[in-house]
């Protein structure tokens, strides 16, 4: 019964984000916001380290911190703290730049756990840049039953001003 509610609840996010206007082109590119992509990209393959904030290695919220820090950014330093700030986004209305939080490994959680940097959208993927427990990587969250099931909610950070 669990597995079905579980196909049920994927089944509903991915027919929503097809319905739900993820077939236009997305917006216009913000140079501050493809800074900011392009700079985490660096440190793809980065270890994970719990509670770690340099490029010797990071966990989630330490990678985020790094990143946005080295853009004059000073954020909170926790995923669930990360989760507070800025502005709630509908997953129709995701951009690159937005946050995406999840629950952590236990999907039985209400709490966020995890936090990932948006890179890209397009009809096929919602691409996001992360500190996983291999490491920095990118995961495409369409196509991931791992983080479609742990979805909890996505915001966007006011760039105009660190």
């Amino acid at each position: 019964m669990k597995l079905f509610q579980t196909f049920l609840v994927c089944t509903f996010l991915i027919v929503s984000l097809k319905a739900n206007g993820q077939t236009t082109k997305p917006p216009a590119n913000d140079p501050q916001v493809d800074a900011i992509i392009n700079y985490a990209k660096k440190f793809l393959g980065v270890p994970y380290r719990y509670g770690g904030t340099t490029p010797s290695g990071f966990d989630c919220s330490g990678f985020i911190n790094y990143i946005f820090g080295n853009f004059g950014f000073d954020l909170v330093r926790t995923s669930y703290g990360l989760a507070e700030l800025g502005t709630t986004v509908k997953l129709s209305d995701i951009q690159p730049g937005d946050l995406m939080f999840f629950k952590g490994s236990n999907v039985n959680s209400t709490q966020v756990g995890h936090v990932a940097l948006v890179i890209e959208v397009t009809p096929e993927a919602i691409k996001f840049i992360h500190s996983a427990n291999s490491g920095v990587r990118i995961d495409n969250f369409k196509t991931s039953q791992y983080y479609i099931q742990r979805y909890v909610k996505t915001k966007r950070l006011d760039y105009g001003t660190p």
